[in-house]
């Protein structure tokens, strides 16, 4: 007995939804006839070595669809317009593929349903990896994706979408971190590959180049437990060939000279990423990249990480200046204050300042190293 290619199948699952919808199956239904088909894959792998993956599979899910609709006593129409399609292990030339992305995308979800159901859908995750990757139970991530999977009934496939929410689900999905037994990062990235093969849009290029950017600093980024900032991290252990892929996939993107932000953002990670050490970053050059990328939308969020950019390139006090236009709400303004007014010399102002970011600290790792910071300076303002 052999197995299937676990990756080659979840490679095939858009396509193979997409292929089932146009046989007569609703959304829905085949997506839960792919996901039949996974799980047999595991179960009870064929006997013989499967050539055509995309094929077997279309094969495997066909019959599962079709064991669903007569175990419901579906309509006897429906049977004999069923019954009409194309043999199952006929497989079609045409591909669904980027009509799935638009589909689990769609307007009519939330974000958060958006993510979840592009993860089962186009990625091929359980509902348990999904769920454990939220941190959520599975009870209700199954309900999440039940009704996601309700509010697209009757949405065709090949309604045009829009590809800028796809690479935004895609990059939620990507900044969902690595909770779980699957790193949902990576298969942010194995996806994004995918709708990059589909397009020929720059914008979809930065986003892959930014996600293996980022991607490449991940060995370094905890140690021991520990969150490690980007200018103390050991960038020997970077993934060279990651950091390359992504630099040479943006070149090609920027050299079409339609900039978007993803190409913007990737930008800024490739001068960080070419950078030997933390001091021989070209600090002038990001800042002018945090510049283009207000050009696609002022967000306080990137105008708090050119503020410490521009503390880096001008000084300190510069960089507080800078702080000026961010609201104190803003997720880590407390920390790059605090970084701040370390740098510029008052250590005690800055101790308090890790405290209050600490306390505002969205995540364990980065609330102990604030935590960290402050008593380091608080140990270091004491008299000897």
């Amino acid at each position: 007995m052999t197995t299937v290619d676990a990756t080659a199948l979840r490679r095939a699952i858009p396509e193979v939804v997409g292929i089932l919808v146009r046989r007569g199956a609703d959304f829905a239904s085949a997506e839960d006839a792919v996901q039949t088909a996974l799980l047999r894959a595991v179960e009870r792998p064929p006997a013989e070595e499967v050539r055509d993956v995309r094929a077997w599979l279309v094969t495997v899910a066909w019959r599962a669809f079709l064991d669903q609709v007569r175990s419901e006593s579906a309509r006897a129409a429906r049977e004999e317009r069923l019954a009409l399609e194309p043999e199952p292990g006929s497989v079609p030339d045409h591909d669904d593929t980027l009509g799935l992305y638009f589909l689990c995308t769609h307007p009519v979800l939330t974000a958060g349903s958006a993510t979840a159901l592009t993860l089962r859908a186009v990625a091929g995750l359980t509902t348990r990896q999904i769920a454990d990757a939220f941190l959520v139970p599975e009870a209700t991530m199954a309900q999440r994706i039940s009704r996601a999977k309700q509010r697209l009934a009757g949405i065709p496939l090949d309604q045009p979408g829009d590809l800028s929410r796809v690479m935004r689900v895609l990059y939620l999905v990507f900044n969902e971190g690595y909770s779980g037994e699957i790193d949902i990062a990576a298969e942010a990235i194995r996806v994004t590959r995918q709708l990059f093969a589909l397009t020929d849009e720059p914008e979809v290029a930065g986003l892959l180049a930014l996600m293996l950017l980022h991607h490449a600093r991940r060995p370094a980024r905890v140690v021991g437990g520990q969150l490690v900032p980007l200018a103390e991290q050991d960038r020997t252990v970077w993934d060279v060939s990651a950091i390359s892929e992504g630099v040479g996939i943006l070149q090609a993107a920027l050299a079409q000279d339609r900039l978007g932000q993803y190409q913007a953002q990737a930008a800024i990670a490739a001068l960080h990423a070419d950078a030997p050490t933390a001091d021989e970053t070209d600090w002038v050059q990001i800042v002018e990249w945090y510049d283009e990328l207000l050009g696609f939308g002022d967000s306080p969020v990137i105008r708090l990480n050119r503020a410490i950019a521009v503390g880096e390139a001008d000084g300190p006090l510069a960089g507080i200046a800078a702080l000026d236009a961010v609201g104190e709400d803003v997720p880590r303004y407390h920390a790059a204050l605090a970084y701040l007014q370390e740098r510029a010399g008052d250590v005690d102002t800055a101790a308090a300042g890790y405290a209050e970011a600490a306390r505002r600290a969205t995540s364990a790792l980065e609330q102990q190293h604030l935590l960290r910071q402050a008593e380091r300076l608080r140990h270091a303002g004491r008299p000897r």
